[in-house]
């Protein structure tokens, strides 16, 4: 692969993924849609930036805090409002009432509890991680943000999209052969962080990919937009707490 699409997909997938001010324009935007391994790359750089907390002595309180607050600086709530759509669909009782509430603006009670429940883990898992070594956090934070952009990248290489929008931007463009590169880019990340943990954490996110992209399938047709961003968030979450879980038992 030519180095400018590289450069320009990563640009690209920063401009998307992060608040980071690039300049980038469409053919970044093409390259990166195109480079589905852009997804974990751009997780090193969040994962770093977001793990600084943890670095610094803080209380647990005050640097699982801080760490919450950088994410919501660095990569801003867009995705999170992918898990408030699914946890309204969700909740919603057969397929055409699950694609309805999929398209409702108004927020119901599921999204309520499924971003509180994202929010609150995040939390509690940022309270664990400042009891670690510093350096088990940071490796621990980055295999988490790793994992979970391998599942986004899972998305788009294994996913087919409901319809035209932002899920097919990414589908349209990758399939399953591809989904390689991806892993490759993630490994560093899942070998920096303790074992076995760092392997455990980046593994939750593709893990989470396929259960929404089965899920995506039965009952809305295939994936959208929604599902990219719950599986960021819900991958994340679960990674840190099974990181974690594998640090305390091994």
């Amino acid at each position: 692969m030519a180095l400018n699409t590289i450069v320009g997909g990563v640009r690209g997938g920063i401009a998307f993924l992060t608040r980071l001010p690039v300049e980038t324009g469409e053919a970044d935007w093409d390259r990166f849609r195109s480079f589905p391994a852009a997804f974990p790359i751009i997780a090193y750089l969040v994962g770093a930036i977001a793990s600084l907390p943890f670095l610094f002595g803080f209380s647990a309180p005050t640097a699982s805090f801080g760490y919450l607050l950088v994410l919501v600086v660095l990569v801003g709530i867009p995705h999170l409002d992918g898990v408030a759509d699914l946890g309204d669909a969700m909740a919603a009782h057969g397929e055409d009432a699950t694609r309805r509430a999929l398209k409702d603006t108004d927020t119901g009670v599921g999204a309520i509890v499924a971003v509180v429940v994202v929010a609150g883990g995040l939390v509690l898992a940022g309270l664990a991680l400042a009891t670690l070594p510093p350096l088990a956090a940071v490796g621990l934070v980055v295999a988490a943000e790793a994992g979970a952009k391998l599942g986004m990248a899972t998305v788009a290489c294994l996913g087919t999209a409901a319809h035209e929008g932002l899920g097919s931007a990414f589908t349209e463009r990758a399939d399953s052969g591809v989904l390689l590169g991806p892993i490759v880019a993630t490994l560093p990340a899942a070998l920096f962080a303790p074992l076995p943990a760092g392997l455990a954490a980046v593994a939750v996110g593709p893990l989470v990919a396929i259960l929404l992209i089965r899920w995506a399938n039965r009952s809305l047709g295939g994936v959208n937009g929604d599902v990219f961003g719950a599986t960021n968030e819900l991958g994340r979450v679960l990674a840190l707490h099974v990181g974690v879980i594998a640090w305390t038992l091994w």
